[in-house]
């Protein structure tokens, strides 16, 4: 569970993902929500990107305790409460968040957008870089809003190393 705020009231939110995120998470919600900040005020308070920010609140990257710091110091929250909570999941699962196809209108749209154009840009990507693959753990991922006289556009890249398959 996690907690929202709509129009200054707080609520708990127990949907997927957010029923099954740990205690660490349900945390991080709760202190974001209160403060009202974003995932970019975090990040820049702590020197990290907002989607990186985003993954350690939804239990997919793994805080250094400088991060943990940091953040709990941004939240007012205790540090040694959070890097206890953040612990106690152990190791994270990766990419096992909610249920396959995705429900959420957005990350449906993410999904339908590699369903439909994967084999065509996997096509390109070894017309340009050769038989390899491109590395979502060495990657960066940005989410930026490009004005359009037709309506704001939604500009997402990611930016991730080129692995050649190996020959032996």
């Amino acid at each position: 569970m996690s907690t929202s705020t709509v129009s200054g009231q707080e609520y708990i939110r127990t949907e997927a993902p957010y029923k099954d995120l740990g205690a660490g998470a349900q945390l991080l919600f709760s202190a974001k929500a209160k403060k009202g900040c974003t995932f970019e005020d975090i990040g820049k308070a702590i020197g990290r990107d907002e989607i990186w920010v985003a993954s350690v609140f939804y239990g997919q990257a793994i805080p250094t305790e400088n991060d943990i710091k940091g953040i709990a110091d941004y939240l007012d929250l205790s540090v040694e409460g959070l890097s206890a909570e953040l612990k106690r999941s152990g190791f994270i699962h990766r990419g096992d968040l909610g249920p396959m196809p995705p429900k959420d209108p957005v990350i449906y749209r993410l999904y339908e957008g590699i369903m439909v154009y994967g084999y065509p840009i996997k096509s390109v990507i070894h017309e340009k870089f050769g038989d390899g693959i491109m590395s979502l753990i060495d990657c960066k991922v940005h989410v930026d809003r490009k004005p359009d006289p037709k309506g704001d556009r939604v500009l997402l890249t990611f930016d991730g190393k080129f692995l050649p398959y190996a020959t032996w």
